[in-house]
Order: C-alpha cells, then sequence, then structure tokens
C-alpha cells in the first residue's frame, strides 16, 4: 500500500499543531518531520512532544529528514540525529550522500563518503532505524547509476534510497528508475516541476503523465511505501490541498 503524506520542509513557516493541522484536514496519513525547523536534531524533547502528537491525530511518522552529509558534517551529528529519530519513532532517517556530484567527486573523496555513510548505518542498526539516501543533485545519489552503486559499496541491508523527480524530466526515464531502485525504495517525495531545478513549480495534476506512471510501479509488489508531498507552489496551504486532493485521487484508482 501506498501512505499518502508531507515533508515537513514544506510548512517551514508554519508550526507543528499547524503541519498536523493541514495533514489531517487534507486526509494524508503520514508525515517526514525535517531536522532544521520542526524537529531541531538533538531536541529529544522535541522530538517526543511531535511523536504524540502525531500519535494523538492518527498520523504516522514516515521518517526523520536530517541534514547530515555523509563525509562533510561533523560525525558526532549522526548520533544526535539518531537519537531524535528514535524519539520521534521515525522508522528511518534521511542523509545525504556527501556535497559532491559523482561526476566531480575524486575516489578518495568518495570512498570518505561510502566509509561515513557506513558507519552511519551501523549505529543506525543498532537502534533499528533504517538510512535512506536523497536522491539529489549534488551528491552521490545524482543519477541512477552512482546510487545503485553506492548502496553497492555501502552493503548494509539498513540502507535504503529516496527517489524523487527531476525537473520536466521524461516519464519513460522516471519510471525507469523507480523500477531499478525496488524494492529498496521505501519513500518518493512527491511534487511537479517545470524545467530547471525547482524555479518552476506545477500544480501536481500538471504531470499526471509521469505521477500516474510511477505510482503503479510502487504499488505493484505489495510492500508498503510513503509517497509524500513537497514542494507545493508557493508554499502556500491551498495549493498543497489541491495537490493532496490530486494525489489520493490516483492513489484510490489504485485500490
Amino acid at each position: 500500500m501506498i501512505v499518502p503524506g508531507l515533508v515537513s520542509v514544506t510548512f517551514r513557516h508554519l508550526d507543528v499543531p499547524r503541519v498536523v493541522e493541514l495533514v489531517t484536514e487534507a486526509g494524508l496519513s503520514a508525515v517526514e518531520w525535517g531536522g532544521d525547523v520542526h524537529v531541531p536534531s538533538g531536541d529529544v524533547e522535541t522530538a517526543e512532544l511531535v511523536r504524540a502528537q502525531c500519535a494523538s491525530a492518527g498520523i504516522s511518522v514516515a521518517g526523520y529528514g536530517s541534514y547530515y552529509r555523509a563525509g562533510a558534517s561533523d560525525p558526532s551529528e549522526v548520533d544526535r540525529a539518531l537519537r531524535t529519530a528514535v524519539a520521534l519513532g521515525a522508522p528511518r532517517i534521511r542523509v545525504w550522500a556527501g556535497t559532491w556530484g559523482s561526476r566531480q567527486i575524486t575516489p578518495g573523496k568518495r570512498a570518505e563518503v561510502v566509509s561515513a555513510l557506513r558507519l552511519c548505518a551501523h549505529a543506525a542498526a543498532a537502534e533499528g532505524v533504517e538510512v535512506a539516501l536523497e536522491f539529489h543533485r549534488n551528491t552521490l545519489t545524482d543519477t541512477l547509476e552512482s546510487t545503485q552503486r553506492l548502496l553497492a559499496e555501502i552493503d548494509m541491508p539498513n540502507v535504503t534510497s529516496y527517489w524523487q523527480p527531476r525537473g520536466a524530466q521524461d516519464t519513460k526515464e522516471a519510471v525507469d528508475e523507480v523500477r531499478a531502485l525496488l524494492p529498496r525504495l521505501p519513500t518518493v517525495h512527491v511534487f511537479s516541476w517545470g524545467a530547471g531545478w525547482g524555479e518552476n513549480r506545477l500544480p501536481l495534476g500538471e504531470r499526471a503523465d509521469l505521477w500516474e506512471a510511477v505510482l503503479p510501479e510502487l504499488d505493484d509488489d505489495g510492500v508498503d511505501r510513503y509517497a509524500l508531498l513537497e514542494f507545493v507552489p508557493d508554499d502556500h496551504p491551498a495549493a498543497f490541498r489541491r495537490d493532496a486532493g490530486t494525489l489520493l485521487g490516483w492513489l484510490n484508482r489504485l485500490r
């Protein structure tokens, strides 16, 4: 089953109770909480409060969106982020595969990123937590090929990868990426963009060609996954409600 939800950084300007309210009003079921504003890394007390608010509202915690960058961040950030994720009740922690794109990084720097991610994965495994790699430019997950190579280099069963589309991405290419990442793909970030990197945010329905092809792939093997809205136009609640309705409509047709 695909569980619909929200990436909380979509509404950095709103507090936690309002984010929870918007999610429930929209009929969604989960939130990935960001580690920069809503649940700061190391703030266990806030994490416990947010966990309780989600439970009270019947919302699941899809993950903890950390800003730990392997090979660049202070290694002590792993412990702070993990303690926060555990207090939040997050099944996984999102991390970033360095700060260099796969075509620019040197072999030595790549090895440093892999080593840091492996250490992070071992620490997370001890807490029963997955490590999910953000699928993003300027990291080692900027292409499908580099992501697959990275997962093989880390070689840890609790390490997975997110997926999200690139601006104006070809539908077949998007489907091919998703198929290749399965079954190690727990979460997709759902949005529609025109050309460029986020400069042209579109209503979700304007890329129906892409999402109506991708979502059935995610639903095909019977594994529970999250589809989390992000980057709604103007970060506006009205745009979020519209896009949530679009996403729920697509998911209802899969059932």
